[in-house]
C-alpha cells in the first residue's frame, strides 16, 4: 500500500463530513442505536463497531487504520501513552508463573514494568544483552512466554538482530514483542521480519510536535481484538479523540520530517566524530559502530537519536557543557521539532549516583533546526570546558 495513500486517504470518508480536508474530531462518549436488535448486535461486536468511545471512536479508528497499514499489520489499537501500549501488550501474553526474556536497558518505564511491576504478580523476567541473539535462547525456560525487544534500545542504542530473535522464538513457540518507537513505521518493519506484536510511543515521531501523548499496538486482528476485550477495556488507558486528531496531523508530515531529521543528524554526528572532547559516539549508523551492517540491513535510515560520551572525568564539566548549550533544550522524550539533550549526570543527587550508565553520557535528539545552527551551538559549549 502506497505511503502517500495511507497518510492522505486511507480511512478518510470525506463525503461523510462535508468533504472537509481535515478529518473531524468526533467528540462524543456515546453512540446511539435505533433498535434493541442493533444495540444487541453492537454489544456482541464491540471491538469492531463504534458503541462507546472508551472502546472505539471514529477519529481514533482512522489513526489506528493508518498506523496498522504503515506497519504492515492487520490491525492496531491506540492508547493514551506509549507505556500504556507496552504494558497492555505484555500483560496480554502472560499470567502468574510465566517468564519473559527482555533486552537489557530498555525504556525506563518498560524497565520498571519488567523489574518491579510484573514480579509482584508472579511473572519472572530475565534481562539479556540483546546484541547476541543466542543470549535470548540461553535465557529461555520451560515457562517462558515472551521475548521482548527494543531495537535500537534507549540511551545506548544497541540493536537486536530481529530476524534471528524471531527464529529462536518460533523454535520454542514464543511470542515476540518489539518497541519500534526509535525507528518509526517508516524506517523499520518488524512485522515483515516475523515479529508478532509491535508497540509505539506515538508521543515521539508520530506526533512530531511535542504537544500530544499516545501509544499504539499493531498485530494480527485476533491478537488486537483479544487485547481490546481484556487489557484495553478493563484498564481504560484510552486515547482521546482530540489527541488522535493531533496524531493524525503529525502523520501527514512524518516522511518529510524524518528525512530532514535523518540528514541533519548525520551532519551533526560527523562534526562530533572528529571533536577531541568527544570520547565515544553511540550511533549505529556510523561505519565504526560494531552493529553498523545490522543497522543497514534491518533499518531503512537513521533517525535523530544518539548519545555521546564526553571526554572528562569531572561531572562538573558535563554539567557545564550541557548548561552552556543555548539551542538544545534539556528535556525528556524526543521526536518533536526541537533538538534536545538529556544528560545522565542528572541522575546524580547529593553525590548519590542512580544510573548504571556513565555519568558523562549525554543523549541527543536532533529536531528540525539547521545543522549549522546546532553545530555552532555545540562549538561554543565545547569551548567552555
Amino acid at each position: 500500500m502506497d505511503i502517500s495513500y495511507i497518510l492522505n486517504e486511507l480511512g478518510e470518508d470525506r463525503e461523510q463530513y462535508f468533504n472537509a480536508v481535515a478529518p473531524p474530531i468526533i467528540q462524543t462518549s456515546n453512540f446511539a442505536c435505533n433498535t434493541v436488535a442493533k444495540l444487541r448486535d453492537m454489544l456482541q461486536h464491540e471491538a469492531e463497531v463504534h458503541f462507546y468511545t472508551r472502546g472505539n471512536n471514529p477519529t481514533v479508528t482512522m489513526l489506528e487504520q493508518k498506523i496498522a497499514a504503515l506497519e504492515g499489520a492487520e490491525h492496531a489499537i491506540a492508547f493514551g501513552s506509549g507505556i500504556a501500549a507496552v504494558s497492555a501488550a505484555v500483560l496480554s501474553q502472560v499470567k502468574a508463573g510465566d517468564h519473559i526474556v527482555c533486552v537489557k536497558k530498555p525504556y525506563s518505564w518498560t524497565n520498571a514494568l519488567m523489574r518491579k511491576f510484573l514480579p509482584r504478580f508472579g511473572v519472572e523476567v530475565t534481562m539479556v544483552d540483546g546484541t547476541n541473539p543466542e543470549n535470548y535462547r540461553n535465557a529461555i525456560q520451560p515457562n517462558t512466554r515472551v521475548l521482548y525487544l527494543e531495537s535500537p534500545n534507549s540511551f545506548t542504542f544497541e540493536l537486536q538482530d530481529i530476524a534471528a530473535v524471531v527464529a529462536i522464538a518460533r523454535e520454542h513457540s514464543l511470542i515476540t514483542i518489539i518497541d519500534n518507537s526509535f525507528a518509526t513505521p517508516l524506517y523499520q518493519h518488524p512485522i515483515a521480519m516475523g515479529v508478532d506484536i509491535v508497540v509505539h510511543s506515538a508521543t515521539k515521531y508520530i506526533g512530531g510536535h511535542s504537544d500530544v501523548m499516545g501509544g499504539i499496538i499493531c498485530a494480527k486482528r485476533e491478537v488486537v481484538n483479544r487485547i481490546f476485550e481484556g487489557e484495553f477495556m478493563t484498564l481504560g488507558a484510552i486515547l482521546s479523540p482530540h489527541d488522535a486528531w493531533l496524531l493524525l496531523r503529525g502523520l501527514r508530515t512524518l516522511p518529510v520530517r524524518m528525512e530532514r531529521i535523518a540528514a541533519t543528524t548525520r551532519q551533526v554526528v560527523a562534526y562530533l566524530e572528529q571533536h577531541p572532547k568527544v570520547e565515544q559516539i553511540l550511533f549505529p549508523f556510523i561505519p565504526s559502530h560494531p552493529q553498523y551492517e545490522l543497522a543497514r540491513k534491518q533499518m531503512r535510515n537513521n533517525t535523530g537519536q544518539f548519545s555521546i560520551v564526553l571526554k572528562t572525568n569531572q561531572i562538573e564539566q558535563v554539567d557545564l557543557f550541557c548548561d552552556s548549550l543555548q539551542h538544545f533544550l534539556m528535556a525528556a522524550s524526543w521526536g518533536g521539532h526541537e533538538s534536545l539533550i538529556y544528560p545522565v549526570s542528572a541522575s546524580y543527587s547529593s553525590g548519590n549516583y542512580k544510573s548504571s550508565l556513565p555519568f558523562n553520557l549525554i543523549r541527543f535528539y536532533i529536531g528540525l533546526e539547521e545543522s549549522d545552527y546546532l553545530i555552532k551551538d555545540l562549538e561554543q559549549a565545547f569551548a567552555k570546558i
